[in-house]
């Protein structure tokens, strides 16, 4: 089951307040900024940079994702290893609310999301 309209609008104003902080400055976001999508359950944040062989394109690195588990109301946390596969944030694997995934993702403790 797909998360409620009401809840995605509450995950955007969240996710908005995020960018806000963790944005670059507005000069260098041509070369380097953050973008988030929200799909299914899940909500991923990434990096968007010009493609080095051809500028004019961009490319999307993930950084972060989450995934709802209704059932356990919380929220996994995942990051994406040099395999380019999804694991579970070992850390902190569950939140128990958008926020505070976000602010684990803010912290990067270990530059696990950031590098």
């Amino acid at each position: 089951m797909a998360i409620s309209e009401f809840e995605i609008k509450k995950i955007e104003k969240e996710l908005e307040a995020f960018m806000k902080v963790q944005r670059p400055p507005a000069h260098i976001r041509n070369e380097l900024d953050l973008g988030y999508r929200i799909e299914g359950q899940s909500v991923e944040i990434f990096e968007v940079r010009p493609q080095w062989r051809d500028p004019s394109q961009k490319t999307e690195t993930p950084v972060a994702k989450a995934t709802f588990v209704k059932a356990q109301n919380c929220w996994k946390i995942f990051w994406q290893r040099s395999d380019l596969k999804w694991h579970g944030y070992e850390p902190a694997p569950k939140a128990k609310s958008l926020t505070d995934f976000l602010n684990v993702v803010a912290e990067d403790k270990y530059a696990c999301f950031f590098g």
